[in-house]
């Protein structure tokens, strides 16, 4: 796993600025301790800092192809470069390494834009055309690799691996985008494109950009996307092929010429990777978990039993409820306003594995792609009365009990039925977008001044899930998972494991978003993914033979902290005086005293505003790094 940085000169041959793109690179070390790489040729400018995971000798970055016309900066791993290369090779391409890097150089010269369809993998990456003079940046199907990007006004492009690359850079934009915070304080993490800068990008998945000397201007496109019920499987007898499947996208990710092994958290995606992995290796799987020292958020003793069945080397590293000494640390290393407080157990995961492995292999994606989240089953709930009842009639029934009943934090799930009467009056999209708000429309109303509304000319964040929508399957579990993993999977949970692992120079391999796994499993049939209302239903029932029952069927834990007794306790005075700071007051962005309400509404104890306060908590992190 590696960084990547660079600088193309879209106007001409202008000499590129060596200390600048240095000084680029070298911020983004912990993405790569072991080497580093530069490249400068008129209009031109390549960098790279490396974590050797194969080929430790030969794959030395910036490379090139024999001539010196094709170059290559990259991130990531491609899992079937051997058979492309035995392919290649076929074709007449002459190999100087065993690096899957050199075989994006040839797969250019050989398929131009179209190599990246033959790619399996995670990466991203930016190869430079000398006879075309030309730049191709590429980011894999799911986003599991970052790559951010901008146009400055001097003609030149600058793109890298994390915003703080661009950051370095004098000319970059560094003019905050009110549409980005309006999302941030909707879903906790601002969704590609967007960042929290305006003019400055990410490379969506799934995208690439082709860029030729004399463009005026930069528009990335699409070369894949997810397509649910495309081609329907049958109901029935799927398990097997399922196991077989994810074996194969586990198999291919055990590649590593340096130390592997994986997260086990006691739930059922980390141990199925545990389980899976204990087949395919002689040696024991080196498993690390966290614990926690509260009782409602500690897996352990499931994530033992697993350990335990598999024989994995098993180690365990108890984390204290009160370790909240990493905000500064996490504002630091996610760049931009971040607020998914699992990125803290996220952070001592990765600082603990990397004490024994450099590769871990992780669960993520597999709640997004086999309906995990509880959420589901209550979205479909809801669809059935929306199928039912014409928008006419909802709109004003649910409309008004949507706002004059109460926001019942203390009560019975049950009764909490505020968000869901609310999201009654809506159509579909409109009613995932508001149970998704960590901070509903109304609120963020509330939340906002009325001169930071102005600025934002309309603008709401339901428009990020309403262009999504339009790519979006008909059957209603299909459409809230797209969505889910064109926003929430990427935006959130893949942002938050990729900082966290580079922070300490390890890297993460997700097999569950193998994109061959995941076009087949996008159409398994919608009645086995959500099987008689148990999220994941044919994954569980698959591996039933290899896991615990308790594993598998107990309810769902949260991989989190305790913030709401934090915020009570030893948070409290620097929650508040983070959130009523000069730099919060004077930024023009907030209603002053509906900041002083969801204080002292939570200190108080008459509601649970946890999430809202830790989300401004971190806004106001990432505007003191701003001001330094």
């Amino acid at each position: 796993m590696c960084g990547i940085s660079g600088i193309f000169d879209l106007n001409g041959s202008a000499e590129i600025d060596q200390e600048m793109l240095t000084k680029m690179n070298d911020i983004q070390s912990h993405r790569g301790p072991d080497d580093d790489g530069f490249f400068f040729a008129p209009g031109i400018g390549l960098a790279h800092r490396r974590l050797s995971i194969i080929d430790l000798s030969g794959g030395h970055q910036p490379m090139f192809n024999q001539i010196e016309t094709i170059g290559v900066v990259f991130n990531g791993e491609i899992y079937n470069f051997k058979e492309l290369s035995e392919e290649l090779i076929t074709l007449g391409h002459h190999f100087n390494t065993h690096s899957d890097t050199e075989t994006i150089i040839h797969a250019w010269a050989e398929w131009g834009v179209e190599c990246v369809n033959r790619f399996r993998g995670m990466f991203a990456f930016a190869v430079w055309d000398k006879v075309n003079d030309s730049l191709f940046i590429a980011r894999d199907r799911l986003g599991i690799k970052p790559l951010y990007y901008s146009l400055l006004d001097n003609g030149q492009l600058i793109f890298g691996s994390e915003l703080k690359v661009l950051k370095q850079h004098p000319l970059c934009p560094r003019v905050l985008d009110p549409e980005a915070i309006e999302d941030y304080f909707t879903f906790g993490y601002i969704p590609e494109p967007k960042s929290i800068f305006k003019n400055v990008k990410k490379l969506e998945p799934g995208h690439v950009i082709l860029i030729e000397k004399g463009d005026s201007d930069i528009k990335p496109s699409q070369y894949w996307d997810v397509k649910f019920d495309q081609s329907p499987l049958e109901v029935g007898g799927n398990e097997q092929v399922l196991m077989e499947k994810f074996t194969e996208a586990v198999d291919v990710r055990l590649m590593s010429e340096v130390p592997l092994g994986a997260f086990l958290s006691g739930g059922v995606d980390s141990s199925a990777v545990v389980a899976v992995m204990s087949t395919l290796q002689d040696t024991p799987v080196n498993a690390c978990s966290i614990g926690f020292d509260v009782a409602g958020y500690n897996e352990t003793e499931y994530a033992t039993e697993v350990a335990e069945r598999y024989k994995a080397k098993h180690v365990i590293k108890q984390v204290s409820s009160d370790d909240y000494q990493l905000i500064d640390t996490l504002s630091a290393l996610y760049d931009e306003p971040y607020a998914d407080s699992s990125a803290l157990p996220t952070y001592r995961l990765c600082q603990m594995a990397k004490e024994r492995v450099t590769v871990a292999l992780s669960g993520d994606g597999a709640d997004e792609l086999m309906a995990g989240y509880r959420r589901y089953k209550w979205h479909l709930n809801e669809e059935k009365v929306r199928r039912l009842l014409p928008l006419r009639f909802r709109k004003p029934v649910f409309g008004w009990l949507g706002k004059v009943y109460p926001k019942l934090d203390w009560a019975p799930r049950v009764l909490r039925a505020k968000t869901t009467f609310q999201s009654m009056s809506f159509d579909w999209v409109e009613g995932y977008h508001n149970s998704m708000s960590i901070l509903r429309s109304d609120e963020r109303k509330r939340l906002f001044s009325d001169s930071f509304k102005t600025s934002l000319n309309g603008y709401n964040s339901l428009e990020v899930f309403r262009k999504h929508a339009k790519n979006a399957p008909d059957e209603p579990l299909s459409q809230v998972q797209y969505l889910d993993m064109k926003t929430y999977l990427v935006g959130d949970i893949l942002t938050k494991v990729d900082r966290a692992s580079m922070a300490h120079s390890i890297e993460v391999r997700v097999p569950l978003l193998d994109h061959h796994f995941v076009e087949w499993a996008a159409n398994i049939p919608a009645s086995e993914r959500l099987l008689l209302g148990e999220g994941k239903g044919i994954f569980k029932k698959a591996l039933e033979p290899h896991l615990p029952h308790d594993v598998l069927y107990r309810k769902k834990m949260g991989f989190g902290v305790p913030l709401a007794t934090w915020f009570r306790g030893p948070l409290k005075e620097q929650m508040k005086e983070g959130l009523l700071s000069d730099v919060m007051i004077n930024s023009g962005i907030f209603n002053v005293k509906t900041l002083n309400w969801l204080i002292d509404s939570h200190v108080n104890g008459t509601r649970d505003n946890s999430a809202p306060l830790w989300m401004l908590l971190m806004f106001e992190r990432f505007m003191i790094s701003e001001l330094a």
